[in-house]
C-alpha cells in the first residue's frame, strides 16, 4: 500500500563544510520528497552549520530516519524529524502579572499558537479562574524559602505528568535553583523587560523614567544558571519619550513582553531555535 503524502520538519547542525546540503538533499529525493521551505547558516566565528527544511512527499517517517541516520553519522549531526504543524506540549508558570499568560491563553483559542498548554501553574491563586475558563488544568504551587526544594520537585512533577516539552516562564518571578536549570536545559523560555542589567530591583520603571530613557523593550531567551543571562531568542522596543509616566512605560512595556515571548515560543514550537554556544541561531 502507497504511503500517504505527508510534511515533516528536518533540523541538523554540525561543523560547517562542503556535501552537507547536497547529502541532505539527495536523502529527500530518493524519498520523493519535495523542499517546500529552507534555510540554512554556516557561522564563521563558530563554525558550525545550521539548516531547517520542511519537506513533504509520499513518504514513511520511520524509512526517512533510516535514510538520514547514516548522514547525520557522517557529518556528526546533531538532528531532528517531526511531523510539520505538530503542536508542542508546553506547561506555562506564572507569579502575579498576567498579561504574558493572558496573550498565550488567547493565542491557543484563536489557533495561532503553535502549544497545546498542557496546564498551567503559579505560586499565586490569582489566575485560576482565567486559566479554567479555557479548560486548562492549574496548578497552585506555593514557594516560601523553606520548601523551594519541594516546590521545584512539583513543578518537574508537572513536567513528567503533562508531557510538556517547553516551560514558558510567562513572568514567573522565582530564580530557578541551578540544578532546575540544569535539568530544563534548552527547554525553559524566561521573558524579562531589557532594562536588564542598568535598572536592577523594584520599580526598573520608575528607575528608567528618572533617566530620561528613550527606548524599552522585552528579551526572551532559554534559562540558564545565569540569572536572566541565558541565550537570547528574541527581543523588540517600543520608542518612547518625555511624555511617558512610569506608568505608561509599564503599560506599553508589557505589550511588548506578550509579543516577543510569543514569538520566541512560537519559533521554539517550530523547531526554529539552535544554541550556538552562548547565542542562538533562529532560521525564520
Amino acid at each position: 500500500m502507497p504511503e500517504q503524502d505527508q510534511s515533516f520538519v528536518f533540523t541538523a547542525q554540525c561543523a560547517d563544510g562542503p556535501g552537507i546540503v547536497q547529502a541532505i538533499s539527495s536523502v529527500f529525493v530518493e524519498h520523493g520528497a519535495n523542499i517546500d521551505e529552507s534555510q540554512q547558516f554556516g557561522d564563521p566565528l563558530t563554525g558550525q552549520f545550521f539548516l531547517r527544511a520542511r519537506v513533504h512527499g509520499a513518504m514513511g517517517e520511520d524509512a526517512l530516519r533510516a535514510s538520514l541516520g547514516p548522514v547525520a553519522e557522517r557529518f556528526a549531526m546533531t538532528w531532528g524529524l517531526w511531523p510539520a504543524g505538530q503542536r508542542m506540549k508546553a506547561l506555562v508558570m506564572v507569579s502575579k502579572l498576567g498579561h504574558c499568560l493572558n496573550d498565550l491563553l488567547y493565542r491557543q483559542q484563536v489557533g495561532a499558537l503553535p502549544l497545546d498548554i498542557t496546564a498551567v501553574g503559579s505560586n499565586h491563586l490569582d489566575f485560576q479562574k482565567l486559566v479554567s475558563s479555557h479548560d486548562i488544568p492549574f496548578h497552585h504551587i506555593p514557594v516560601t524559602a523553606s520548601n523551594k526544594p519541594a516546590a521545584e520537585g512539583r513543578l518537574l512533577e508537572l513536567v513528567e505528568a503533562t508531557g510538556a516539552e517547553v516551560v514558558v516562564l510567562a513572568r514567573y518571578m522565582q530564580v530557578l535553583s541551578d540544578d532546575l536549570c540544569a535539568q530544563l536545559a534548552g527547554r525553559a523560555i524566561n521573558i524579562h523587560h531589557s532594562f536588564l542589567p542598568s535598572f536592577k530591583g523594584a520599580r526598573p520603571y520608575h528607575q528608567a523614567h528618572q533617566r530620561g530613557v528613550k527606548l524599552i523593550g522585552a528579551t526572551a531567551h532559554y534559562v540558564t544558571a545565569e540569572l536572566d543571562e541565558g541565550p537570547i531568542i528574541e527581543q523588540d522596543v517600543a520608542r518612547i519619550d518625555h511624555g511617558y509616566s512610569p506608568e505608561a512605560m509599564v503599560v506599553a512595556g508589557r505589550d511588548v513582553e506578550a509579543q516577543v515571548l510569543a514569538r520566541a515560543v512560537t519559533w521554539h514550537a517550530e523547531h526554529r531555535v539552535f544554541p550556538n554556544g552562548s547565542s542562538t541561531v533562529v532560521l525564520r
